[in-house]
C-alpha cells in the first residue's frame, strides 16, 4: 500500500503513514466508495476556506459555516446521494464540533462514535463509514473496526486457483436501452435473461401493460428511472442478489405488484418508486438501505405492514402518504421510530437486537 501523502510503501493492515503519520484511505464493510469519499473530502478541507484557530489548532472556517459547508458536500459528493445526507445528517447533529472541540484526537473519536452508537443509534458500520470519512478530511488516522482488508493482488487462495476467474462488470457496461425490447411490448411473460444486460435504462418497459411476470439477468446491477412505470399487469418480480441501485419512480403506477424482495446492497429508495402501487402488501427492506426518499411508497393501499431496519436514517415526510392500513415496525428509539411519531403513522416497535420479521402482529 502507498500513502496517498508521502507514497512511502507500507503494510496492507495498516490505518496510519509510518513515515508522515497521515492517515491511510480504509473501505468500511458495507460502503464500498469509503475511499474515494475520503479523498473528495480531503480535497474539500484543502481547496476551500481559511484557516482558524481551535483549541490551539488550526482548522478550516469552512466547517463553522452550515449553509457552506452543506452546499460544499453536495458540489464535492454529487454521484454518493445516500452517503453525503447521511454525513450531512450527522454535521447537523454537531458530530464535527463535537470532534474538533475535544481535547485530543482519541477523545474525539471516542465522543463521536459513543454519540453515533449511544444517541443517534447509527449501525455500527455506518458509525465506521461517518467517523472514517469526517477524520480521514481532517487528516487524522482512525483505526476501524470493520475495515475490509485489503488483498495483495499477486496472492490467490489454492482453491480459487481451480475456479474459473469471473470479470468484474460495471454497472454500464451493458445497458439495456427500450429499443432492445420494444418487440416484447405485447407480450404476457418477458425473458431478457439470455443477454448479460448490468442496467436497465429509463423507462425501458414503462406502460408494458400486458407483461404479468419478467426474468432479469442475473448481471443486473441496476435499474434505472421509470424502467418498470405504469407496467399495471406485473403481479412480481425477483430482483438478482447482485443489484445497486434501482432509480426513482422504477416500479410507480405497477397496480397489480403485490411483493417485492430489494436486495442487499440497495443503499436508497428513491423518490416514487413505489408510487400508486395499490396492491403492494409486502415489501422487504434490507438493512443496507440507509433512506427512503419522497412519495416512496405514496398510495400503495394495500400495503398494511413494513418492517424498516435500523439502517435507515432518513425518511421524507411524504414517503407514505395515502397508505391507511400501514403499520410501520421498527426498533424502540430508533430513527425510525421517532419519524412514526412525528408523522402520526402506527407503530409497532421492538427492543434492539430481536427479529423484527418474527414478531406477531
Amino acid at each position: 500500500m502507498q500513502c496517498e501523502n508521502c507514497h512511502a510503501q507500507f503494510e496492507n493492515d495498516l490505518y496510519e503513514c509510518p513515515e508522515c503519520g497521515a492517515p491511510v484511505l480504509q473501505t468500511i464493510a458495507g460502503f464500498e466508495n469509503t475511499k474515494d469519499i475520503q479523498r473528495k473530502l480531503r480535497h474539500m478541507y484543502t481547496d476551500q476556506g481559511v484557516k482558524v484557530n481551535v483549541n490551539g489548532r488550526e482548522y478550516n472556517d469552512i466547517f463553522f459555516d452550515r449553509k457552506r459547508f452543506i452546499s460544499l458536500l453536495y458540489d464535492y459528493l454529487p454521484d454518493w446521494t445516500p452517503e453525503r445526507r447521511l454525513l450531512i445528517s450527522m454535521y447537523k447533529m454537531g458530530l464535527l464540533n463535537i470532534m474538533l472541540r475535544a481535547d485530543n484526537r482519541e477523545i474525539a473519536i471516542a465522543k463521536a462514535k459513543s454519540l453515533l452508537l449511544n444517541d443517534v443509534f447509527l449501525s455500527e458500520a455506518a458509525a465506521e463509514f461517518v467517523i472514517a470519512a469526517y477524520s480521514y478530511m481532517l487528516g487524522w488516522p482512525f483505526e476501524a473496526k470493520l475495515r475490509v482488508p485489503e488483498r495483495d493482488p499477486n496472492e490467490q487462495d489454492d482453491e480459487e486457483e481451480d475456479k474459473p476467474q469471473r470479470r468484474p462488470m460495471f454497472i454500464d457496461e451493458m445497458p439495456c436501452y427500450p429499443q432492445d425490447v420494444f418487440f416484447q411490448r405485447l407480450a404476457g411473460n418477458v425473458n431478457i435473461s439470455g443477454k448479460p444486460y448490468t442496467k436497465l435504462e429509463g423507462f425501458c418497459f414503462d406502460g408494458f401493460r400486458r407483461m404479468k411476470t419478467i426474468k432479469l439477468p442475473d448481471t443486473l446491477m441496476a435499474i434505472g428511472e421509470y424502467c418498470f412505470s405504469n407496467c399495471s399487469g406485473l403481479k412480481g418480480i425477483d430482483l438478482p442478489e447482485g443489484m445497486k441501485l434501482i432509480k426513482q419512480g422504477a416500479f410507480s403506477g405497477c397496480s397489480s405488484l403485490a411483493f417485492v424482495k430489494i436486495p442487499y446492497g440497495i443503499l436508497e429508495i428513491e423518490d416514487n418508486t413505489f408510487q400508486f402501487c395499490s396492491s403492494l402488501e409486502s415489501v422487504e427492506i434490507p438493512a443496507s438501505v440507509g433512506s427512503i426518499g419522497a412519495a416512496a411508497f405514496s398510495g400503495c393501499e394495500s400495503l398494511k405492514r413494513l418492517f424498516i431496519p435500523e439502517s435507515v436514517k432518513f425518511i421524507d415526510e411524504n414517503a407514505f402518504a395515502y397508505c391507511p392500513e400501514l403499520v410501520i415496525h421498527c426498533y424502540e428509539n430508533s430513527y425510525v421510530y421517532k419519524y412514526c411519531v412525528e408523522n402520526g403513522i402506527e407503530v409497532e416497535t421492538a427492543v434492539k437486537g430481536a427479529d423484527l420479521k418474527r414478531k406477531r402482529i
